[in-house]
């Protein structure tokens, strides 16, 4: 039989390699401690006990960067002296260790500070609280150099590399916390931050919704004071408002819980004696405090500090540069009305500015309204007009009687020819034709007869086959297919070459043609709308112009009247180019002075409509602000250039004469009822019928309404 193998007994652990086991599980009770604790003191107390039976240290020290000031500060310092806690201190880079370390990434080490020559006066502060060894070691993380972790000895104790290099593995996990707890920290002051910014745009957008439901001043403040006091604790409030005749305060509105009947509303104050004054006087936020408060002899004054008032803020209530009026707050703390909450007061006093001047507005305005009222705005005939023509603004008697004879000539087929003065609004009056007309489900197609050169216009309108000419490799279907049980509008069809009015001749009169290069009849349904700004009786006199054509397209003419024989319609035609123009261009024009009005009317517009449009979009765009900047020396210009004919003289003698105060008093009438309209509108959130409705709020019929928002260009906001 074998004899067994008998194996040597296993040699004992040494006592590296029991340190080594030992070094393991305190990084493993370090990742357990980093798991369960967020709070930075915390972690560093259960660290240093867990610590301390594998390195033997006297205090444990945590330094940051701060990066605002460039310092290192101390945040944790955990030790055996209780008393000896120096959290919060702060050191230069270049005055301390930690900061060299910071920089370098390298572990500083001091085995006994009194014979270490580097940085003196640390290591003396060191050796005035016992400490006669330290180490600093690297706190990084993947992402960024956070500071220090240093430990020490009371008693000159060599650190061994094998303990600086343990610590600094300490150090990488301790880091990841550090990093963790730095941005929970900025997360939460974020949080805060968004929380108060929150809090005080639901006050801003909480007041706006009071401003626009209420006109009444008492309860117009009752809301505002209810809103502000969510965010700001408010002890008494008042409405202060000054009256330019007299130079005197008066308190419209009050608010002062359990003290109501100490402080009469509506009471005068002199402007002088009050802190409200002195708001007003320089346009600026008023806070006094203490002593400061009784520098004010007012008897308001003298009865909030007898009630134990220590603090009162005075905002001036400002519109278009105007101080009118203060919104006064007070407490009874002395610290109260912080900075923020100054700049949120500034914010509801804007508000609150322009919602006063508007409810004292009011009472001019209701006095408007019962002359409005008793006035016919519409004939019915007039309100059928201006709906089916939404898209052409105007109300004089030429423009109506033109947009007659669309309505009796669009039902037809006939062919209509549209005259008119270049820019004057020929291919909407070709539109509202199409719309009206029962092909408006069709397509309607647009030439333009001048823009097209006279060897391709052909080819444009009748389309072409391939191979027809020099470049023609694929077939082409021309306007009037495409127009087909449609509309198609030939503009400026006094430019039609001479040779290729015959074939329109035919097209109208047969409704067929041949492609280019095809012997092949196409048959269509089309309506021809025509139109042009020359005289097509002389062409045919002049032998320029077919005289069959003519009369084939003459079959009903219509005349668009130029823009200067309806001055009437200028100021509606601005509006409405204001508003389109500063929704496309991101502007905020929002009303046009008298003077640039003025000036618009009585210019003779050569070149109409168009003109108008290109000079109100320019003038929207040099426009800054809220009122429209019209470069009225361009007009005047233009009139002066145009002086040498007849015309000329005429536009440069109407926009020389200065208007008469008639003429000024209808358009402030007619501004400030579209003003009441959109107020009415607003209050209601856009709802016209109904008992809720903003016609009845105005009290007129629904129709009447609709019809007025139409003359005014009154549209709801998308």
């Amino acid at each position: 039989m074998a004899e067994p193998v008998i194996f040597p007994p296993e040699p004992a652990l040494t006592a590296p390699v029991d340190h080594s086991r030992r070094q393991l599980e305190a990084l493993l009770e370090v990742s357990e401690a980093i798991a369960q604790q967020r709070d930075l003191p915390a972690l560093f107390h259960d660290l240093s006990e867990r610590l301390h039976n594998v390195v033997d240290f006297d205090f444990l020290a945590l330094t940051l960067y701060d990066s605002a000031r460039n310092v290192m500060r101390l945040h944790v310092l955990e030790t055996r002296q209780p008393t000896d806690k120096r959290a919060g201190s702060e050191s230069g880079i270049d005055d301390h260790p930690s900061g060299w370390v910071w920089q370098t990434q390298n572990s500083f080490i001091v085995s006994d500070t009194d014979t270490d020559p580097r940085y003196p006066d640390f290591l003396q502060h060191l050796r005035e609280g016992g400490v006669r060894s330290v180490a600093f070691v690297p706190l990084t993380t993947a992402q960024r150099r956070l500071g220090t972790m240093a430990f020490g000895r009371l008693i000159p104790q060599v650190i061994t590399e094998g303990e600086a290099h343990f610590m600094q593995r300490v150090a990488s996990q301790v880091a990841v916390a550090v990093d963790n707890a730095l941005n929970l920290e900025l997360s939460q002051a974020y949080q805060q931050q968004l929380a108060r910014e929150r809090d005080r745009l639901q006050v801003l957008l909480e007041i706006n919704n009071v401003l626009v439901t209420t006109r009444e001043l008492p309860e117009l403040f009752r809301g505002i004071v209810s809103t502000i006091e969510r965010v700001i604790q408010l002890d008494y409030t008042s409405l202060a408002l000054l009256d330019p005749s007299t130079g005197l305060l008066k308190i419209y509105a009050l608010d002062f819980p359990g003290r109501q009947q100490l402080i009469k509303a509506e009471v005068v104050i002199p402007r002088d004696a009050s802190p409200a004054g002195h708001a007003i006087a320089t346009g600026k936020p008023l806070i006094a405090r203490g002593a400061e408060f009784d520098r004010y002899p007012s008897e308001i004054v003298r009865t909030l500090r007898s009630e134990g008032l220590q603090t009162i803020c005075c905002i001036p209530l400002i519109n278009h540069g105007h101080t009118f009026g203060t919104l006064n707050l007070a407490s009874r703390r002395v610290d109260a009305f912080a900075p923020p909450d100054i700049e949120l007061l500034q914010q509801v006093g804007g508000q609150i500015a322009i919602a006063v001047e508007n409810a004292l507005a009011f009472k001019e305005i209701d006095a408007l309204k019962d002359k409005l009222a008793e006035e016919k705005l519409y004939l019915e005939e007039e309100i059928r007009t201006e709906f089916n023509f939404e898209e052409i603004i105007g109300d004089s008697p030429l423009l109506k009687q033109a947009l007659s004879q669309v309505e009796l000539v669009a039902p037809a087929s006939t062919t209509a020819l549209i005259l008119g003065e270049t820019g004057t609004g020929k291919e909407l009056i070709a539109r509202a034709i199409h719309n009206l007309s029962p092909r408006r489900e069709r397509t309607f197609v647009k030439v333009n007869c001048a823009a097209i050169p006279s060897g391709l216009l052909e080819s444009e309108l009748f389309g072409h086959e391939r191979g027809a000419f020099t470049g023609a490799i694929n077939q082409k279907i021309g306007r009037f297919e495409l127009a087909d049980r449609g509309t198609l509008f030939l503009d400026e069809v006094g430019d039609l070459p001479l040779e290729l009015q015959p074939k329109l001749l035919r097209v109208l009169q047969e409704q067929e043609f041949e492609r280019l290069g095809s012997n092949r009849t196409q048959r269509v349904d089309v309506r021809v709308v025509a139109a042009t700004n020359q005289d097509l009786a002389r062409l045919v006199a002049e032998r320029a112009f077919r005289s069959d054509l003519y009369y084939r397209l003459n079959v009903f003419p219509i005349t668009i009247p130029a823009l200067r024989e309806r001055p009437e319609d200028v100021a509606l035609l601005v509006r409405y180019f204001v508003q389109k123009f500063s929704r496309r261009l991101n502007k905020t024009v929002e009303y046009v002075p008298a003077q640039a009005m003025d000036a618009l009317v009585h210019y003779s517009w050569p070149g109409n409509v168009r003109e108008l449009e290109n000079l109100v979009e320019r003038a929207v765009i040099l426009s800054p602000g809220k009122e429209l900047r019209v470069p009225i020396s361009e007009l005047k210009s233009a009139a002066t250039a145009a002086s040498a004919d007849p015309a000329g003289e005429s536009a440069a003698g109407e926009l020389a004469h200065a208007p008469g105060s008639g003429a000024k008093a209808v358009s402030t009438l007619e501004e400030a009822e579209r003003q009441h309209i959109l107020r009415a509108l607003r209050q209601t959130e856009w709802r016209i019928a109904g008992t809720q409705g903003a016609a009845t709020l105005l009290g007129m019929k629904r129709t009447t309404l609709q019809a007025r928002m139409r003359k005014l260009n009154i549209r709801r906001p998308i």
